[in-house]
């Protein structure tokens, strides 16, 4: 069966495809993450998913347009807090994107991910899946991070230091404990 899988970044996408192909689906992958800020860091991210896609023969769409007022729009004006407003805006654009083409389900690998809110992105997901008529396949990869973190390094890849928006960039250098700051 195929699954439209969205792409936060290639490490991510080690680990994840594979799962998701042992789990008997033909991976379709999917980038887009308007919240990636700088520009320069959303180019190295999309650019190391290209090399790595291409190299195991993941069929992946690219949405490279930088559409970083979509992303701040949205998390500046939501009631929902911005990490939620983010998988949000994301995960509606996957399960779209799954419907306009045909795929009957999608996921992210967001899931692989300690540092997300599982919970969150479940619940996300499946409104986004209903919303356009499509499943979201949640399965917790968590226990396969280490795993992708090693199997990026051994590759050589760009490994990013923070989740990608301008606030987790801030957090980093000035420790705000996670969530505090999610309002």
């Amino acid at each position: 069966m195929n699954i439209l899988l969205h792409m936060c970044c290639a490490p991510c996408t080690t680990y994840s495809a594979g799962r998701f192909r042992n789990l008997g689906y033909d991976i379709h992958g999917f980038f887009f993450n308007p919240n990636i800020h700088p520009y320069l860091e959303f180019v190295k991210r999309m650019q190391t998913l290209k090399n790595y896609c291409e190299s195991e023969s993941i069929p992946v769409i690219i949405d490279g347009d930088y559409e970083l007022e979509q992303y701040l729009r949205a998390v500046l004006d939501s009631s929902k807090g911005r990490c939620r407003a983010c998988y949000s805006l994301r995960l509606e654009q996957t399960a779209k994107t799954a419907a306009s083409l045909g795929i009957p389900c999608f996921s992210t690998t967001l899931v692989i991910s300690p540092y997300q809110d599982h919970e969150l992105l479940q619940m996300e997901g499946e409104a986004a899946a209903n919303r356009h008529s499509v499943e979201f396949i949640y399965e917790d990869l968590r226990p396969g991070y280490r795993e992708s973190v090693n199997t990026s390094r051994q590759l050589g890849m760009y490994r990013q230091p923070y989740c990608g928006c301008v606030f987790s960039e801030k957090e980093r250098y000035f420790k705000t404990p996670r969530g505090q700051s999610d309002a």
